[in-house]
């Protein structure tokens, strides 16, 4: 393993960026050059080509969400644990939302941020690997929270001004995640159990009822959780799992 100086907390370095084509390819870009290192957070009023999950776009209005870039040099954890990490960021993004949403927030998987049967943020790690060594993961995180006004091709978002009516400082609450961030983060450096109970136990849809399409195939089962490899485990005639990209979530 590298020789890896002593790491600061999650937004000890907080950069705000008035324009960005995404936060994580600015984030990367640092990285690479070797002017980014652990806990360093990029925030970005507006970001003109924000990346999703599985090649999609993340669409925002500018100054009006939260959009925003960590930095983690996760040396201390092996290559196979990417899902505990996500986890573990999702917890972060969950408690956050949950603070001024109330109850009904909950965790879609793999690491989607619902409230109700709406979608209020997502997450998107991009990671450095080499030699079996975990370099850098670039957290990628956007969560709506001024913004009342979508585009018609979005499957039904919700901000948190749309939930409550109040608009939000978002650079607050930036420093407000940065710090929910950090204690996640040591969480899962100390008992990845923990993060994966508080996780399964906020997970949304838990015991309930889904319908997933993988192929052309659409079948109606009950979500029992997710393993900690990040596997969606449900149970019909008998218990199955299935890796991200694997089935379709049918809402």
């Amino acid at each position: 393993m590298p020789h890896q100086a002593p790491l600061l907390p999650i937004g000890n370095t907080f950069v705000e960026l008035t324009t960005v084509d995404s936060t994580n390819n600015y984030a990367m870009g640092l990285v690479q050059k070797g002017f980014a290192r652990h806990g360093a957070v990029f925030f970005a009023y507006n970001q003109t080509e924000g990346k999703g999950q599985r090649g999609k776009s993340w669409l925002s209005l500018p100054g009006e969400n939260l959009i925003l870039s960590v930095v983690l040099q996760p040396a201390i954890l092996m290559p196979h644990h990417t899902f505990s990490l996500s986890a573990a960021i999702a917890m972060a993004c969950y408690d956050l939302f949950k603070k001024y949403a109330g109850q009904q927030v909950k965790i879609k998987w793999p690491n989607d941020i619902y409230w109700r049967d709406r979608k209020a943020g997502g997450i998107l790690i991009e990671n450095i690997m080499g030699n079996d060594f975990w370099h850098y993961a670039i957290v990628g995180i956007g969560m709506n929270i001024n913004q009342t006004q979508f585009s018609e091709n979005l499957i039904r978002p919700i901000s948190l001004k749309q939930i409550t009516g109040h608009s939000y400082h978002l650079t607050e609450l930036a420093k407000e995640l940065c710090v929910l961030l950090e204690t996640h983060y040591q969480n899962l450096l100390t008992d990845q159990g923990k993060i994966f109970e508080y996780y399964n136990n906020n997970l949304y849809k838990i015991n309930e009822p889904i319908r997933l399409k993988k192929k052309n195939i659409v079948f109606d089962t009950i979500l029992k959780g997710v393993s900690i490899e990040g596997k969606l485990i449900t149970n019909d005639k008998m218990e199955r799992e299935f890796n991200f990209g694997e089935v379709e979530w049918i809402l």
